[in-house]
């Protein structure tokens, strides 16, 4: 028997460019974020910026809103690290609200 059946099981390759088109169409659909190029705003403040280096997806996330907020780098190499990005915008999003 061939060594093919253990790659029947294998996750597929991760695209970092597909991540970043449904990251994208996600973070628009949460009405709190507007869209600026290869960023996101809430209320005027810049607090999400995109990007792709590589095979990587990066995620730049303001630990709070502010004219020059501090940034913190998160990289999605797998589809996993993109849901808990997702998981960490959330909750953000919502102690920012609270917040207000």
């Amino acid at each position: 028997m061939s060594d093919s059946s253990e790659d029947f099981f294998a996750l597929p390759a991760f695209a970092p460019e597909q991540a970043l088109q449904q990251l994208r169409r996600w973070l628009r659909e949460q009405r709190a974020l507007s869209e600026r190029g290869a960023s996101f705003t809430l209320a005027g403040s810049e607090v999400l910026r995109l990007g792709v280096q590589g095979a990587v997806l990066e995620v730049q996330l303001a630990k709070r809103p502010a004219q020059s907020p501090e940034w913190e780098l998160q990289r999605c190499t797998q589809a996993a690290d993109v849901r808990r990005v997702k998981d960490e915008i959330t909750r953000r999003l919502r102690r920012w609200s609270e917040d207000d």
